[in-house]
């Protein structure tokens, strides 16, 4: 959004959300980035955070009465990440709102799905501080509802390093040893190489992401279905 209109942000919060701000301020701060001038949604940002993993664990824990603690903690990080809450957001046309920087805006910002998250996030801070928990639930509740139905099973959301050191420990093999090769990018946008050896099965794959973590998690990712598939051709000649 580059031109404010007079009615910024409370007419999209009441089309949208059905929701009448007491203090329209909070929501002008809330759909902010910190790259446009004045109150940025940062601080929001932190509170909604925590009231959002507050909800939505409520919510979880009242419709799985049968999973485990790691279980339901996998479900909630699943829903409260920046691909679920991107796409909330993408179905409140909520960049459309966001007051951002020209060199932002240049590059599209308000598709990106980490400003998209986090300007939820924001949001739903801004409306806890506004109204309360009890709002702040209700509209949580409406806005989530698609990806609480549509979950997957609390299993398969294990991450893949611990998916690929269970795989292993399970067949007696060596746990992986992960390197970072290469580092490239500014400070603030870097992309890291990392590579995932399994010395037991001479097995080598490379993983690259934003974070040290996630090329690691994507190295992972790669060696799970050679690992299966070493294992197989194992199996399969033991029995012949």
């Amino acid at each position: 959004m580059s031109v404010m209109r007079a009615d910024w942000p409370m007419r999209w919060l009441r089309e949208r959300l059905a929701y009448e701000p007491r203090d329209p301020a909070l929501f002008t701060a809330a759909l902010t980035h910190r790259s446009a001038s004045g109150r940025n949604n940062e601080r929001l940002e932190f509170l909604g955070d925590a009231v959002l993993n507050l909800l939505i664990a409520e919510l979880l824990y009242s419709r799985f009465p049968d999973c485990t603690e790691g279980e339901l903690s996998r479900l909630r990080a699943s829903l409260v990440s920046a691909e679920p809450l991107a796409q909330i957001a993408q179905r409140l046309a909520l960049g459309e709102e966001l007051q951002l920087g020209s060199g932002e805006l240049k590059t599209g910002g308000f598709r990106r799905q980490s400003i998209l998250a986090d300007a939820f996030e924001a949001l739903v801070g801004a409306i806890y501080l506004d109204a309360g928990l009890d709002e702040a639930r209700r509209i949580v509740t409406e806005l989530c509802g698609a990806e609480l139905d549509n979950l997957p099973d609390a299993a398969s959301l294990k991450d893949p390093k611990t998916r690929l050191q269970e795989l292993l420990q399970a067949r007696g093999y060596a746990l992986p040893i992960y390197s970072v090769e290469n580092i490239v990018g500014e400070p603030h946008a870097q992309e890291f190489t990392v590579r995932c050896e399994l010395s037991d099965l001479s097995l080598t794959t490379l993983g690259v992401g934003s974070s040290r973590r996630r090329a690691e998690q994507e190295a992972a990712q790669s060696l799970i279905p050679q690992v299966e598939a070493r294992w197989a051709s194992v199996r399969k000649g033991a029995a012949s």
